[in-house]
């Protein structure tokens, strides 16, 4: 790579949705054993990458030192710097951290560390430091029980390994990623999955065809923690199985699927923010196949005989939401597309 020249490359990262979600009483350790049923479904964020420094070879961890810089919404925030200034508007509605604490930033430090790339500081001035500026559009609503955050740092991983010419596989990718949060593995590689244990340990299925969704989605963010706070203080019964889903999803039979959507944290997500049993019955009487509510909340889901009845069901719906979106699962993974090299 020669002096001054600009890389650049792009990641199109889907959200996530849960099928089957069945929680295990708390642990000792904090944590709930979980059996869920994951899919990538057609909401996406994506990532713009790109590297800029005089360097001495193609590789940038030849350096072994990297600037990394953020820019979400109209904020840019670097590595080492502070975590509480010049937030923008923008991105404090969206509720998206514009500092260390955002999955991306959080993820290219974890790869950086494996790696054995140190992060430049803010007053490192020697113009040969590489600068890889990271840029994130969001559209998969922020707190909402669809990944929002691991699929941003699924992508992070996925395409810093590409810019960066580390050549790491999927599977060692997986590794950190699980180091970062328990849906972050799944999101690296997408598709449809189960997941065990703390959600970490990720399994693909077999999936025969597609679905069509109405996704519906309440701008409020709902907190994960406080949802599972309810859901252990409801008392929970043992955790459902994921069986059925899993039976539905070889065979392709949209009703079998629709009859087998479980959530064990519903009626948590429902206590906490009772509006969502008003919309589920509203997306019932419009004609959902089945409803379920993702993951944590407050997003909730409306399964579709075809992608014609998706848009039908969709425009029925739409005043009892913020936001409605159309989409289709499973999406796939992080979708990487070449930028130009200058």
């Amino acid at each position: 790579m020669v002096g001054g020249s600009v890389r650049t490359l792009r990641v199109r990262v889907p959200a996530k949705v849960n099928l089957h979600l069945g929680v295990g009483p708390r642990r000792s350790d904090g944590y709930h054993e979980v059996a869920t049923v994951l899919q990538t479904i057609a909401v996406h964020d994506t990532l713009h990458l790109g590297l800029r420094g005089d360097m001495p070879a193609a590789h940038p961890a030849a350096r072994r030192s990297m600037r990394i810089a953020l820019t979400v919404g109209d904020e840019e925030v670097a590595s080492g710097a502070g975590s509480s200034n010049g937030v923008s508007p923008d991105a404090l509605t969206a509720g998206v951290p514009v500092d260390g604490d955002n999955l991306v930033m959080i993820a290219a430090s974890r790869l950086m560390a494996f790696l054995g790339i140190e992060q430049a500081g803010t007053d490192d001035d020697d113009p040969t430091t590489p600068t890889t500026h990271l840029r994130l559009t969001k559209r998969i609503p922020v707190a909402a029980g669809m990944a929002g955050g691991s699929a941003d740092a699924a992508a992070a991983l996925v395409g810093l390994n590409r810019l960066w010419e580390a050549d790491l596989d999927a599977e060692t990718l997986c590794g950190i990623a699980a180091e970062i949060g328990s849906d972050v593995p799944f999101c690296v590689r997408g598709g449809s999955a189960l997941a065990t244990g703390t959600g970490t340990a990720v399994a693909r299925v077999l999936t025969q065809g597609s679905a069509n969704w109405v996704v519906g989605i309440d701008r409020a963010p709902l907190s994960t923690a406080d949802v599972y706070a309810a859901f252990d203080g409801l008392a929970p019964p043992a955790p459902t199985d994921p069986s059925m889903v899993l039976q539905a999803l070889r065979t392709g039979e949209l009703d079998a699927l629709a009859a087998a959507l479980h959530n064990d944290l519903e009626p948590a997500a429902m206590l906490l923010r009772p509006a969502l049993e008003q919309r589920r019955e509203a997306m019932v009487r419009a004609g959902a196949l089945g409803t379920i509510v993702s993951g944590s909340g407050p997003t909730l889901l409306a399964l579709a005989r075809d992608a014609a009845d998706a848009r039908r069901l969709a425009a029925a719906v739409e005043g009892h939401f913020d936001a409605v979106e159309v989409a289709v699962s499973p999406a796939g993974g992080p979708e990487l597309v070449p930028g130009r090299n200058g």
